[in-house]
């Protein structure tokens, strides 16, 4: 019996199969009719995808059955520490250690004493253009959750 591909390894290889055939992550996302920060997220392990879903990934990227199957298990949700001082990722955590207790404040000041969901969240990432070069904006869109005691 073969054992079940590693997510990390299923990421790999669906990444690899997407630049060979010039998709983009959105392509691959409307081909699922998923979001595309989900879908992505998804496919580099971070969310099970349905049998479906994982299907249609392995027959558009032309890829072997045992990557189906990873892109169906359940994940150990996370990030690698090594991928913490990529320039990209590393800026988020930046961004949320100066303007995270802010953040924190204004959504006590303005819903009470809760949280912001990452459970029922949606995430999005656009272009906006600008003179001084093109914006990045990421929306973090996350349900409210109240304490309750």
């Amino acid at each position: 019996m073969t054992p079940i591909m590693s997510k990390s390894e299923a990421a790999g290889l669906v990444d690899a199969a997407r630049i060979r055939r010039g998709l983009t992550w959105a392509a691959i996302a409307a081909e699922l009719g998923a979001p595309v920060v989900w879908t992505t997220a998804a496919l580099l392990g971070q969310h099970p995808m349905t049998a479906e879903q994982a299907e249609r990934v392995r027959t558009l990227l032309e890829l072997d059955e045992r990557v189906a199957e990873s892109l169906r298990l359940q994940p150990s949700r996370g990030i690698d520490p090594a991928l913490m001082s990529d320039p990209t990722i590393y800026r988020f955590s930046e961004a949320l250690a100066v303007y995270g207790p802010a953040l924190k404040a204004l959504i006590h000041e303005e819903f009470g004493d809760g949280i912001m969901s990452a459970i029922n969240f949606k995430v999005d990432i656009s272009r906006r253009p600008d003179p001084d070069g093109d914006r990045v904006v990421v929306t973090f869109d996350g349900k409210f959750l109240d304490y309750r005691w």
